[in-house]
């Protein structure tokens, strides 16, 4: 027998099959599966990307560069901003293309991509732009890097408050195969509801390596029966007064997401029970977080059907689709919200299930319990093994084990151990000896400088009279502020790739 010949472009070159590939190769494979589908669709359409690099989106630009020639096969056009929200606008452009003649498309699809701090930074173009709305034939979709355990970033961040501020829906995959499964699903979402959609991006996800199904046509997608859209549509035009944009948004546009997610099972129950007392509802790399959980505490699919445990994975964290979280609800005694940061499900879910008469709404835990106690926190990140205390103890007035309770010591035992670990030598981040970076921190005697966003950032750590730092793009403006107020005449500012 003979092998399979192998090809490092086969991520990008073979049509379909199962393949390996990153978070980011999988982003780079995503607008050439969506130019694929369009072409079995007899459709001609183009795509636009664009964005600003930054973790864990940091690699994407060099992963579409060197993927040039495939992207040119597939009608893609990439090309990076200046920053995130002139991306942004770029990417608002590609919508306008069929508005006008001279279009050489059926319409254009967009990527967009930036971190955290570049999805705060174009707020204003994603409301202007979501008002407005996609082609039919087009689509927007937004990738939010986002860091919540602050590991190389300034500031912890979520994005999913930011979309939601500009009514943009929120995808949340849990793995790379669910990256280009959401990804397609956000374009087809963006295209039936005209909605930009958002497809939060964290570093265990771009940064993870999988085995994936690849094909244009792995993803079947329904059109919403239930689901009346307005006479004009819900699609970008002009001119459009901001009234009429505002009332298409939030009377049409919003509700056809929900819509679109009932209709395709974006909300999905995981694990069910024939008896359901607790129910656990979350997302994106929660859920596989819980999985791990359950499996630290022996708790497979029959022990968790027999005890009483539901499970619903949530593929569209925002907004939220109600029918199926009622479903998911009928039955249970308590609803456990598992996710982190600041909570978004929460606070959907205690909304929806309010009116709902006492004797049969759920109780719902999740940041804090029932008396007001934190349970998950909404700081840094979760764990498994901090989820797994907190179902335990949630599912002990149903049921516990001795094999549980050995198992909690043993997760506690090992968190301890890792606690206690010391080292002899701690060696603080530095540059390296012929890094630019060495040499150009450096201040005159007597001066101070100021940091920046970037690898400068470090010089704070070392003996170089440089303190304080400003958000991307601000370097040096807190001068102005501070000039009018002090003796000291002057101070130095380093810049670096965010300054503009």
């Amino acid at each position: 027998m003979s092998l399979a010949e192998i090809r490092l472009d086969d991520k990008y070159r073979l049509a379909t099959g199962n393949l390996y590939l990153t978070g980011t190769q999988a982003l780079t494979r995503l607008p050439m599966l969506q130019h694929q589908r369009d072409q079995a669709q007899n459709l001609n359409t183009g795509c636009f990307i664009s964005g600003y690099r930054g973790s864990p989106l940091g690699m994407l630009d060099k992963s579409l560069w060197d993927a040039r020639d495939f992207l040119k096969q597939n009608a893609i056009h990439f090309q990076p901003g200046l920053n995130e929200e002139l991306a942004a606008t770029a990417v608002w452009g590609s919508q306008q293309t069929n508005l006008f003649p001279g279009a050489k498309y059926d319409g254009v699809f967009a990527m967009w991509y930036g971190k955290g701090p570049g999805v705060d930074r174009s707020g204003d173009v994603f409301k202007h732009g979501n008002a407005a709305g996609v082609s039919p034939h087009g689509g927007v979709l937004l990738l939010a890097g986002d860091d919540h355990g602050c590991k190389s970033s300034t500031l912890p961040h979520q994005s999913e408050h930011a979309f939601i501020a500009a009514s943009i829906p929120v995808l949340n995959p849990a793995n790379v195969q669910e990256i280009l499964d959401y990804g397609i699903i956000g374009w087809e979402l963006s295209r039936y509801s005209g909605c930009w959609v958002a497809l939060k991006t964290i570093a265990e996800n771009v940064d993870s390596s999988a085995v994936v199904e690849v094909d244009p046509l792995r993803v079947k997608t329904r059109i919403p029966d239930d689901f009346e859209l307005p006479e004009d549509g819900v699609h970008i035009r002009w001119p459009d007064p901001p009234l009429a944009q505002e009332k298409r948004l939030n009377l049409y546009k919003i509700y056809a997401a929900r819509a679109f997610a009932r209709a395709n099972n974006l909300n999905q129950v995981m694990l069910d029970s024939p008896n359901p007392r607790l129910g656990i509802i979350t997302t994106g790399k929660s859920y596989l977080d819980v999985r791990q959980a359950l499996d630290d505490l022996g708790l497979d699919e029959a022990l968790c059907a027999q005890v009483g445990l539901r499970v619903l994975k949530v593929g569209m964290s925002w907004p939220l689709e109600p029918v199926s979280v009622h479903e998911f609800a009928q039955g249970l005694d308590e609803i456990l919200v598992v996710e982190e940061k600041r909570s978004i499900l929460e606070d959907q879910l205690t909304g929806q299930l309010y009116n709902w008469p006492l004797d049969k709404r759920p109780r719902v835990v999740g940041e804090f319990d029932e008396h007001g106690t934190s349970l998950l926190p909404n700081l840094s990140e979760l764990t498994p093994a901090m989820i797994a205390r907190v179902i335990a103890k949630r599912l002990a007035p149903i049921y516990t084990s001795d094999s549980i309770q050995a198992r909690l010591a043993f997760l506690s035992a090992k968190e301890k151990a890792l606690a206690a670990r010391s080292y002899d030598t701690v060696r603080t981040p530095h540059y390296c000896s012929g890094c630019p970076h060495n040499s150009s921190t450096k201040v005159p005697e007597g001066s101070r400088a100021s940091a920046g966003i970037g690898c400068h950032y470090m010089v704070q750590w070392m003996d170089r009279r440089t303190d304080t730092f400003t958000q991307m793009g601000g370097e040096g403006v807190n001068w102005i502020g501070q000039a009018p107020f002090t003796d000291t005449p002057h101070m130095f500012q380093n810049l670096g790739d965010g300054t503009y």
